[in-house]
């Protein structure tokens, strides 16, 4: 079985000195510890906050890039850059995890379609479109106000290209319009590489079932998010109201402006563990979600995307992706065939993937 991950948010991580040879004691993902869980491959997202526009985020990401690039050179004996899942198989016969790559909002795409050409030549494979603002391809699911009510005209054309390049179009994070337009834009299938579902835990990133219905009629996919606030409402309201949580967004920023201070650092690391110290959903809550999709739409329709490293808290009893298979555990409890767990694990995914069109060509 090839156990995948859609989203995780390590190259922020790779870029404020976590080396990844290492297992970290307060990291979500290192190679020793996606041994442990056996993980074969990943996608590692390219994170451009929403704050970035214009040519800072596009600096941002050469960053971001260059960073993933040098770790896989110093660790080429643990990890490749990857593109296909052909080449990922082969990877795991050879002791090899493979890293793929995506873009987490796509605002470095400016208004330059030339540069998707540029970002797929790099060996970006998917493309989440907006993060936590609008930007000039879409409307996100956090802003209050929207700028185009779905898709810009732009962000069609953005569409219409990835469909032609063979890149994923990720919906997580876009507005509901913008859903529904990527829908009647894409000629291919799309995918939520991080997402829950709304009818379980009320919240503007989730889907709701009829999103997850019309993306599954299209054949795509939705990746399980394990970000306690997206899988708990409940959750989301204690984390908002705690001293922690307010005190952590100084404390998180101060450690972001400039990550190999020390003081910063242990106090952002100290406050990561007070997080873990709050009444958490259990990783289970994730299978419940599982369950969800597979009620509405089967088995053909779901899989796993952490986003670790990118979310500051996680479920109780998955501190890292050491204890995915926790998950797997789960789900045979639950009745779940080995069939059915290879899909969630991997095959739902790179069924969606092969149909984007994507191919090896680094």
């Amino acid at each position: 079985m090839f156990v995948l991950d859609s989203h995780c948010d390590t190259p922020s991580q790779i870029i404020r000195g976590r080396d990844l040879s290492k297992d970290n004691p307060m990291a979500h993902v290192d190679f020793p510890k996606l041994k442990r869980g056996g993980v074969d491959g990943a996608f590692f997202a390219l994170y451009i906050s929403a704050e970035l526009t214009g040519d800072a985020a596009f600096e941002y990401y050469g960053r971001l890039l260059r960073g993933v690039h040098e770790t896989l050179n110093v660790n080429s004996e643990h990890a490749v850059l990857t593109t296909s899942e052909q080449q990922a198989l082969i990877n795991k016969e050879l002791g090899l995890f493979s890293v793929f790559l995506g873009l987490e909002n796509g605002s470095p795409i400016g208004k330059s379609l030339d540069r998707l050409t540029d970002f797929h030549n790099h060996g970006i494979r998917y493309v989440t479109l907006c993060h936590s603002a609008d930007n000039e391809i879409c409307d996100s699911c956090a802003s209050t106000v929207k700028t185009w009510n779905g898709l810009s005209p732009f962000g069609r054309e953005v569409v219409r290209e990835m469909n032609r390049l063979g890149m994923l179009i990720d919906v997580s994070h876009i507005s509901d319009d913008s859903f529904y337009d990527v829908l009647k834009y894409s000629s291919r299938p799309v995918v939520a590489t991080h997402s829950c579902c709304r009818t379980l835990a009320d919240h503007p990133r989730n889907m709701t079932d009829d999103m997850i219905r019309a993306l599954a009629a299209e054949g795509g996919v939705v990746q399980i998010n394990f970000y306690p606030v997206f899988l708990d409402a409940g959750f989301g309201k204690l984390l908002s109201g705690s001293e922690v949580m307010k005190r952590g967004e100084d404390v998180e920023a101060a450690f972001i402006s400039d990550p190999f201070n020390d003081e910063y650092r242990s106090e952002w690391f100290k406050v990561l563990r007070e997080l873990q110290e709050l009444a958490r959903p259990s990783y289970k809550v994730i299978v419940d979600h599982i369950d969800h999709v597979v009620d509405l739409v089967g088995i053909d329709h779901v899989g796993l995307g952490s986003d670790f490293d990118g979310i500051a808290v996680t479920p109780e009893g998955l501190d890292d992706i050491s204890m995915i298979p926790l998950l797997f555990d789960e789900m045979r409890h639950r009745g779940y065939s080995e069939t059915d767990i290879e899909k969630i694990a991997s095959k739902n995914f790179f069924r969606v993937f092969s149909a984007s069109g994507a191919v090896q060509s680094l």
